[in-house]
């Protein structure tokens, strides 16, 4: 795991951007999102995109969406874009959220994007949410 972990993130943090990234130990990503406004989407966008360009094996990302309590239309639209990318097939994805709402965003992607992207669940639990995405990746192909 030693290797993965020094993979670059290839994330330049912004104050201004309502979210960061951290590199897991297993080398996948932590994003963890406290505001959605137009600057942060835009931010996170250029990163997704730059980073499923580099993306060269399964990774598991854990998204945070605890602080949100809504998720607006523009933001489903660029997940969708970013979903249906190839390089996101390689990609296990676990979303935590706190409110209703949210989770209905992130449904309405995976919804949305059916057998083109990463596989995503939802969870409430971040335990829950490490657990499955601790299962072995081959699981995946």
């Amino acid at each position: 795991m030693t290797q993965a972990a020094t993979k670059p993130v290839f994330w330049t943090p912004d104050p201004k951007a309502g979210y960061q990234v951290q590199r897991r130990p297993d080398g996948g990503l932590t994003v963890t999102f406290w505001r959605v406004d137009p600057y942060t989407l835009r931010h996170w966008r250029r990163f997704a995109q730059a980073h499923e360009l580099n993306s060269d094996r399964l990774n598991r990302n854990l998204y945070d969406l605890r602080a949100l309590d809504h998720i607006p239309e523009e933001a489903i639209q660029y997940a969708v874009e970013v979903n249906s990318d190839p390089a996101a097939r390689r990609v296990r994805v676990a979303v935590v959220v706190s409110h209703p709402q949210v989770r209905e965003a992130v449904e309405r992607v995976i919804a949305l994007t059916p057998g083109s992207g990463a596989e995503i669940r939802v969870f409430t639990d971040l335990d829950q949410a490490e657990a499955w995405l601790a299962q072995p990746l081959e699981e995946m192909v």
